[in-house]
């Protein structure tokens, strides 16, 4: 008998490789997809497109998790923690409207509990927090190679110099929510 709990959390927290290299390494997630969200340009956009920050998307990833095994809330806190909810429309030195730090809801609860955790966090951030909370659109799902792509390309100087100490982070805010 098959006694999970799937839901979908829909987040953006800049470079899509950096958010989908965390939660692929989370207990109880089940898939990561990359992909492109909450634009305003008609069609199916391309990475080229949404790079240059015309089309209104915001590189994101759908997150499938087992809300028996990890709760919204706790996804929610992981994504937070792992990436810097403080800067408006960059991550490091990807900066546009494409890389703003997101979250997306895909229903009221969901939304109450982004706001929840955002307000909670704010005391531990020296600068006020400027996630966007948003409801969730139409996802576009990345090229190909835009999925799974720190564990294709381990050794790429982006995923060494960005993704390498965000996983870090990871391990050590979060090793007991790890795989």
């Amino acid at each position: 008998m098959d006694n999970k709990n799937i839901q979908l959390a829909t987040v953006g927290g800049g470079c899509f490789w950096c958010t989908e290299a965390v939660f692929q390494e989370v207990k109880g997630v089940e898939k990561v997809i990359s992909g492109y969200t909450g634009g305003n340009a008609p069609g199916r956009p391309t990475y080229r497109e949404v790079c240059s920050g015309l089309t209104g998307h915001a590189e994101a990833v759908q997150v499938t998790f087992d809300a028996n095994i990890i709760s919204y809330e706790d996804v929610l806190i992981i994504f937070m923690t792992t990436h810097d909810p403080t800067t408006l429309n960059k991550q490091g030195a990807d900066r546009g409207t494409q890389y703003r730090s997101v979250i997306y809801y895909h229903n009221d609860t969901q939304k109450d509990i982004a706001e929840a955790v955002t307000k909670a966090l704010g005391p531990y951030y020296k600068d006020p927090i400027v996630t966007e909370i948003s409801k969730a659109e139409i996802f576009y799902e990345a090229e190909k190679e835009h999925q799974d792509f720190y564990k294709n390309n381990p050794n790429y100087g982006y995923c060494n110099f960005v993704i390498d100490p965000k996983l870090a982070k990871l391990r050590q805010l979060h090793a007991d929510k790890l795989k």
